[in-house]
C-alpha cells in the first residue's frame, strides 16, 4: 500500500490532519467557558474533563504531527501566485503556533490558578508549580483568545481548500482527502 503520491499527502499525514480538526472542534464545543467558579464548578465536571482530555490528545497528536512531517515526504505544491503561497504558509504556521498554544496555556492557566489537570476518569495531574492565581487566570483568559482565533482560523482554512477546490480546482482539497472519500483519483 503506498503512503503517499505526488499529488496526495499520506495515509499518516491524513489520519493526523482529520483527527486533529475533529479533536480540536470537539474541545472546542465541550470547553465549560466561563468564569473559574462556573469551570470548576461540580455541574461541570464531565464537561471540563473531557475538555481537558480532548487538549491533551490534540497535544499529542500535534507533537506526533510535527515528528511525522520531518521524515515523511508530502506531495509537490500546487503553483500559486506568490501571495497566496505566503499566505498558506502563514495560516499553517499560525494553525500549529496555535495547536501548541492551547494546551501548554490550558495547563499553564490551571496549574497557576491551583486547580489540577482533570483527565476523563478522574485522573489528576496536580499543579507543580506554585500558584499564582492572577497570572494563571490572565493565561486562562489567553487560552479562550486562542481556542476562538484557531476556530476562525480553521474555518478561513477550510474556506480556502473548498475555493481551491471548487473555484481553482487545483487538487490541493483532494490533497488532503482519503481516497475513499474523494471521487477524483490522483
Amino acid at each position: 500500500m503506498k503512503l503517499h503520491s505526488r499529488t496526495r499527502y499520506g495515509i499518516v499525514a491524513q489520519a493526523f490532519h482529520w483527527l486533529t480538526a475533529i479533536f480540536v472542534l470537539a474541545a472546542f464545543l465541550y470547553g465549560p467557558g466561563g468564569s473559574e467558579q462556573r469551570v470548576y464548578s461540580p455541574a461541570r465536571d464531565f464537561d471540563r474533563q473531557l475538555h481537558e482530555t480532548l487538549g491533551l490528545c490534540v497535544f499529542t497528536l500535534v507533537v506526533l504531527r510535527v515528528l511525522w512531517r520531518m521524515v515523511d515526504t508530502r506531495p509537490e505544491p500546487v503553483q500559486l501566485a506568490r501571495w497566496m503561497a505566503l499566505a498558506a504558509k502563514a495560516v499553517q504556521g499560525t494553525l500549529y503556533l496555535l495547536l501548541f498554544a492551547l494546551p501548554l496555556s490550558a495547563v499553564a492557566g490551571a496549574w497557576l490558578e491551583g486547580h489540577p489537570l482533570t483527565l476523563l476518569g478522574g485522573w489528576q495531574i496536580p499543579p507543580p508549580v506554585g500558584i499564582s492565581h492572577a497570572t494563571g487566570a490572565t493565561i486562562a483568559t489567553l487560552h479562550t483568545w486562542l481556542g476562538d482565533a484557531i476556530l476562525w482560523l480553521a474555518g478561513l482554512h477550510a474556506l480556502a481548500a473548498l475555493y481551491h477546490h471548487f473555484v481553482r480546482k487545483d487538487g490541493v482539497l483532494v490533497a488532503m482527502l482519503p481516497r475513499w472519500v474523494s471521487s477524483r483519483q490522483a
